[in-house]
């Protein structure tokens, strides 16, 4: 409806059930690659791009990225592909979206998997206690600047892209799948195009214009997946999270991982995504 052209790539068969996947910042369809392999045996997987990233349409005003937007864009690429429910699964703002539109349209969302991300609420009231995760989340801050965020991601080659995924404080552990030369040629292809990142940080520019939510609950099966050494979020918050789904949840945290999850650690990933993808799960009573 909001009649903006959305790039993905998808594998496995035209009726299968649908797996959709929404990546995080700085990222794009590319993030989903191990996943999208793996699960297409069962599942039509689809990976987008979402809203101002990659090859899918960037509108131009701040306000086409508020949280609103970004959900009813899932509810609509829902339907243009044929479907009317869809295992969710979003690492990230990618996982902030997931939840929302878990809440905002439950009988759209089979199961929900979400990757280093807590329930958005457990979020806002976190950060707000806890100065150690406002500091680490202090570039939604910075991202409230004009231009000169998107300047800084650019600087000395694309740096700052560069070292999110390879430092020793942010990147992808001494245990992890280390991204290729080509991986991170991949990165810096999308990122460098004329413009590439200001719609993606457009999506944090409005995100104090919806929270606190006024819905939280998730009434549909979660796992929620979390990399222990996330540098960007702090753990405690993934245990919090239990309280507001109202039905089976099961929460992993690998402990050698980083924020990057499911690129770093894609095998171990994969096999507790099957594990709850063939459990029965009853709801809460």
């Amino acid at each position: 409806d909001s009649g903006l052209r959305f790039h993905y790539v998808a594998a496995g068969e035209r009726g299968k059930p649908l797996m959709l996947l929404l990546h995080g910042f700085p990222e794009f369809w590319y993030s989903w690659r191990h996943q999208l392999r793996e699960f297409k045996s069962e599942y039509r997987v689809v990976a987008l791009d979402l809203r101002g990233y990659g090859e899918t349409d960037a509108p131009s005003h701040k306000e086409n990225y508020k949280l609103d937007c970004l959900i009813t864009d899932i509810k609509d690429i829902l339907e243009s592909l044929g479907y009317n429910k869809c295992v969710l699964i979003g690492h990230d703002w990618g996982g902030m979206i997931a939840w929302l539109v878990a809440i905002c349209y439950p009988e759209m969302v089979t199961k929900l998997i979400v990757v280093n991300f807590p329930h958005p609420s457990v979020f806002t009231e976190y950060i707000l206690r806890h100065p150690s995760q406002l500091i680490k989340s202090g570039y939604y801050f910075f991202f409230q600047m004009p231009w000169f965020p998107e300047f800084m991601f650019t600087v000395h080659d694309f740096k700052v892209l560069k070292s999110l995924f390879t430092s020793q404080a942010t990147g992808i552990g001494r245990k992890g799948c280390r991204l290729t030369a080509e991986d991170i040629e991949a990165y810096l292809y999308v990122f460098s195009q004329p413009g590439a990142l200001t719609g993606p940080i457009n999506h944090y520019r409005n995100i104090f214009s919806c929270l606190p939510l006024q819905h939280h609950e998730v009434i549909m099966p979660t796992l929620l997946l979390w990399g222990e050494r996330d540098a960007f979020m702090e753990v405690e918050m993934a245990e919090i999270t239990r309280i507001y789904v109202k039905n089976h949840f099961r929460l992993t945290i690998l402990s050698e991982a980083s924020h990057w999850l499911q690129q770093d650690q894609p095998d171990i990933v994969n096999k507790l995504i099957w594990t709850f993808l063939k459990e029965e799960t009853t709801r809460k009573r």
